[in-house]
């Protein structure tokens, strides 16, 4: 039996092929949760590490959760983390 959908999972179903690096925000690609992102992360450390990145949406969730409970990383209310994550697996996930 397969694991059963997360209904509070972000819909995530493809990246925007024609997102523009924005530099204002660390060349990461312009769309909705670029900027919540790039403040979010950008207090430890530089959004290429980010721009690098090519996870699967488990590995995603796996990281924020490790941030915020080995590396102090501050946890924003539950829409901003929704934002933030639904951003990354849009833009930087080897699933899509």
């Amino acid at each position: 039996m397969g694991a059963a959908a997360n209904p509070a999972a972000p819909d995530v179903t493809s990246a925007p092929s024609d997102a523009k690096p924005n530099p204002e925000l660390g060349n990461l690609p312009d769309g909705k949760g670029a900027e919540e992102t790039y403040y979010q992360c950008i207090t430890c450390h530089s959004t290429a590490i980010i721009r690098q990145q090519h996870l699967s949406d488990a590995r995603w969730d796996y990281l924020w959760t490790w941030m915020v409970e080995e590396q102090g990383m501050y946890e924003p209310d539950d829409e901003t983390k929704n934002t933030i994550l639904t951003y990354l697996k849009t833009h930087f996930s080897s699933d899509r």
